[in-house]
Order: structure tokens, then C-alpha cells, then sequence
């Protein structure tokens, strides 16, 4: 009997002894309900090994894990290699990578998505508002100190009354952000401590000026708008870490400075940048993106730059639309930066659109070539219906709809009243005609009413002529109508990030920008 109990006991601590690496669970389908019944509160990282987004959180992600276990937390962080585990993949609807899940309470039907930053301490700041409260007591000095200490941010409500209605309008607005840790005291000692001789709200930062003293009447809008306006730094670096941050804010409107972190007179220019974007504080947000990383190429290529065309600097609102803004001098101090940004604040800046040369040849084979500069005098010519592929060098989707596009121009020769057509988007803008997703497939029809049809059919010789014989009915619809974010997409979200999809490709259907 004894042994028979030995050999239970044995088989049960084998079966709910979960392998780890760097302090973070690695789940299989064959662990994973043992390891939600084990640690009721996991964040599950669903990755692919190729992936560098992936890649990029690791150390962040291994720190996390530390962090929390040193701390004694009963959450856990885990990670499923999504390539290995397809079905476990499939049942949480990983489309892209890395993609991340909260767990909560051993919940394993519904779990959160993760929704704040790729650092460590955004990381354990969003799970323990998770799972705790959103704010946490201060009775003693060393607990104050030891939370700014350890938070990029850390924001501290100062109440006599813990219980008033300032206190609890604080609370509200606690609970509305996940990223930053918040806490309440109302210990006379803390208040010494920091030099605080009222009620009132402390945002404590690493950076800048060290601290903001909230000024104005304590609503949960007002107190929200307050640490908005102070949370991130003047200028902040656009890193794969701080996406995040920046993109997924409410400052829509960025300016970035692109420059090389080598350049001699690089601290010269951040110096004259910091100048300008004091001015602009919550309205503008200002981004150095170091033109030498490799990584950081895709960006310079979206706003028409090369590398040796920096410093540079470019402005672009992320509203329903992204417009793109160049500023008309190349000067770059804090006086020439200060009044490209004013006339953009005043509404008296236009769009910059980028545009290539026209090609000598550009309708001279089976697919004529758009840019910017010929792309409305010809799709707008009311004698002709031109069907555009909007493609990108990069994308593989576009790379297998050559053949079929090329094959396409063949059947509809110079002369004939269609035309086919394709322009490379990444270097062509539009104003009338936005893209988000390549390839991006519109069909303008001969007349003089200036329609779009977006094309939604398949892409084979087949769909396309019964599409052009039909005058764009079968398979097409007005533009704006039908678009939907298909499986697989490469996604720009609001984090800004491209995400990697599952197969490694950009997805099924599209790669977004």
C-alpha cells in the first residue's frame, strides 16, 4: 500500500512539474490545463522561434518573470512555441506574433489580452493591476521610495482623507490605466518626505523634470489628461520596446527626427529638439528614430528617406487616415522645428505626398506603371476603365500576383479600351486614394464620375476577367465598402508595431504598412 501510494504521489508531482526557462513556463498542450490549475494567473506568450519581435521580447519578457518571482507573486509568466503547438495556437486564435494572454483565475475560455508595453516593468505593472487593486496603500516612507524606485512612473495621490471625493476620483482614474503603478496615502511622514502640504497628485518619473504636481480641479478627465500630458518623456526613442508607448497613446500627432545616434553633433541636435518640444507638450509627440538600425529601414522607407539623407525630419498624424508632413526647411533647431510644428497646430501645413519620376516607358509593356506624378490623368481618363494593383517590393503576396497581374495585361493589349496597371506604394502617395494593406486592388471605371470599386474576388486570371467583363460587379464593391482585416494580416496595430504572422509570409491574403 505504501508503495502504491509512493508511486501516485510521484506520478502527480511529474505530471505537475512544469519545465522553465529563465523563470518563464514553457507550455505545451500536453501541460497546459496542469499549469493554469498549478498558477491560476499566467500571461501566455504564443511565439514563433524566426519571429523578431519575438526575439526582441525575450530579455524582457525572462526579467518580467524574475521580477515577479523575487517578489513572491503567484503569477506566472509562460510561453508556447506556436509553430510546435498548432492546435493549441489554433484554439486561442493566434493570427500573429508574438501574440500574448492573460489568464486569470485558472480561466482558460476567455483570456485578456495583453494590451500595454514590451518592457519589464510595463510588463508587471499591467499584471498586478490585473489581479490587484488599482491602488495600492503607502503607510510607510521606504514603501513610497522603493515604488519609484523600481517604476519608470510611479504616481502617488496625496489625501488627508483617504475617502474623499478627490481620493475616489483618483481611484476612477486608476482603474482606467494598466501601464502605471498608482498608489494613495494619506501618512503625514510621506507627505514630509516628498514636500507635499495638501491634497493633491504626484506623477515621479526617471526622466526630464523628475516630477509633476497635478494643478486644476480633480476629476477622473482632468486627472487622466494630467498624466497623458507628463507620462512620456519630451523626446522618446522609437525602439521595438517603446512602440508601444508611442503609438498605442492619445497624442496622435508625432514628429520624428531621423538621425544617427553616431552623428558628432547628435546631442546638439536632441538639444534643439528638446527646446522645440517643450512648446507642444501634449499636443505633439516628439521621436528621434536612429537612421543606422537596420531595423528602422521599413520607416525611413515609408516616409520616402534613405540613410544618407539624414538628419531629417518628418511630422504624420495617426487619425482615421496617416498624413504625411515635410517641413520646408532642412534646418534643424529648436526655431525652425518650432515653426513647422505652429503652422501645423494652425491647420496651414499640406500634406506631403511622395511621388517617383514618370518612367520613360511607363506604358510600354503589358502593365503600365503609376506614380504619383501621372497616377490621376490616368485612371481619371473618362475613355478608359484602368484596373491598379498597390503593391510593395517587399510584400510576398504581391510577388505571387505578378505573374497572374502580368499574364492579365497581356489579355487587355494597348489600344483596347482597359488597362492594367500597378504602383509601388511605398514610394507613391495619393491623397484621394489611401492603402492600407498590399496588395490593394481598385478598379476605376471609364466616365466622367471619378468612381472606385475596390476589388474583393479572387485573385486568378478567372476572377479578374469575369470582374472586368462585368463592368466590376462580380467580385468588386464601392470603395470603403467590404474592407476587412483579413486572417493572417501582417497588422500595423495601435501599438504600431508589424506584427508577424503565423505563416511566416505576412498572412493569406494582405501585408499591412
Amino acid at each position: 500500500m505504501f508503495k502504491l501510494f509512493l508511486l501516485c504521489a510521484l506520478a502527480v508531482a511529474v505530471r505537475s512539474e512544469v519545465p522553465e526557462e529563465d523563470d518563464v513556463l514553457v507550455l505545451k498542450k500536453s501541460n497546459f490545463e496542469e499549469a493554469l490549475q498549478a498558477h491560476p494567473n499566467i500571461l501566455v506568450e504564443f511565439y514563433a522561434p524566426w519571429c523578431g519581435h519575438c526575439k526582441a521580447l525575450v530579455p524582457e519578457y525572462a526579467k518580467a518573470a524574475g521580477m515577479l518571482k523575487a517578489e513572491g507573486s503567484a503569477i506566472r509568466l509562460g510561453k508556447v512555441d506556436a509553430t510546435e503547438e498548432t492546435e493549441l495556437a489554433q484554439e486561442y486564435g493566434v493570427r500573429g506574433y508574438p501574440t500574448i494572454k492573460f489568464f486569470k483565475g485558472g480561466d482558460k475560455e476567455a483570456p485578456k489580452e495583453y494590451s500595454a508595453g514590451r518592457q519589464a516593468d510595463d510588463i508587471v505593472n499591467w499584471l498586478k493591476k490585473r489581479t490587484g487593486p488599482a491602488v495600492t496603500s503607502l503607510t510607510e516612507v521606504t514603501e513610497a521610495e522603493a515604488m519609484i524606485a523600481n517604476n519608470e512612473v510611479a504616481i502617488i495621490g496625496f489625501f488627508k482623507d483617504a475617502e474623499s471625493e478627490d481620493a475616489k476620483a483618483f481611484e476612477r482614474a486608476a482603474e482606467s490605466i494598466d501601464e502605471i503603478p498608482f498608489a494613495v496615502t494619506s501618512d503625514e511622514a510621506i507627505f514630509s518626505k516628498f514636500e507635499v502640504s495638501k491634497d493633491g497628485i504626484v506623477l515621479f518619473k526617471k526622466f526630464d523634470e523628475g516630477r509633476n504636481t497635478f494643478d486644476g480641479e480633480m476629476t477622473k478627465e482632468n486627472i487622466l489628461a494630467f498624466i497623458k500630458t507628463n507620462q512620456l518623456p519630451l523626446v522618446i526613442e522609437f525602439t521595438e520596446q517603446t512602440a508601444p508607448k508611442i503609438f498605442g497613446g492619445e497624442i496622435k500627432s508625432h514628429i520624428l527626427m531621423f538621425v544617427p545616434k553616431t552623428a558628432a553633433d547628435f546631442e546638439d541636435k536632441m538639444t534643439e529638439f528638446k527646446k522645440a518640444a517643450e512648446g507642444f507638450k501634449g499636443k505633439i509627440l516628439f521621436i528621434f528614430i536612429d537612421s543606422e538600425v537596420e531595423d528602422n529601414q521599413r520607416i525611413l522607407e515609408f516616409f520616402g528617406l534613405k540613410k544618407e539623407e539624414c538628419p531629417a525630419i518628418r511630422l504624420i498624424t495617426l487619425e482615421d487616415e496617416m498624413t504625411k508632413f515635410k517641413p520646408d526647411s532642412e534646418l534643424i533647431n529648436a526655431e525652425s522645428i518650432t515653426a513647422f510644428c505652429t503652422r501645423f497646430t494652425e491647420g496651414k501645413l499640406r500634406p506631403h505626398l511622395m511621388s517617383q519620376d514618370i518612367p520613360e516607358d511607363w506604358n510600354k509593356t503589358p502593365v503600365s506603371v503609376l506614380v504619383g506624378k501621372n497616377f490621376e490623368e490616368v485612371v481619371f481618363d473618362p475613355t478608359k476603365n484602368v484596373f491598379v494593383e498597390f503593391y510593395a517590393p517587399w510584400c510576398g503576396h504581391c510577388k505571387q500576383l505578378a505573374p497572374i497581374w502580368d499574364q492579365l495585361g497581356e489579355k487587355y493589349p494597348e489600344g483596347s479600351d482597359t488597362i492594367i496597371a500597378k504602383m509601388d506604394s511605398t514610394a507613391n502617395e495619393i491623397e484621394s486614394v489611401k492603402v492600407h494593406s498590399f496588395p490593394t486592388l481598385k478598379y476605376f471605371p471609364a466616365g466622367d464620375e471619378r468612381k472606385v470599386i475596390d476589388y474583393n474576388g479572387e485573385r486568378t486570371m478567372e476572377g479578374f476577367t469575369k470582374f472586368l467583363e462585368s463592368g466590376g460587379k462580380d467580385g468588386g464593391a464601392p470603395a470603403g465598402e467590404g474592407e476587412e482585416e483579413e486572417e493572417g494580416d501582417l497588422d500595423l496595430d495601435e501599438e504600431g508595431e508589424q506584427e508577424e504572422d503565423s505563416d511566416g509570409e505576412g498572412g493569406h491574403d494582405h501585408d499591412e504598412f
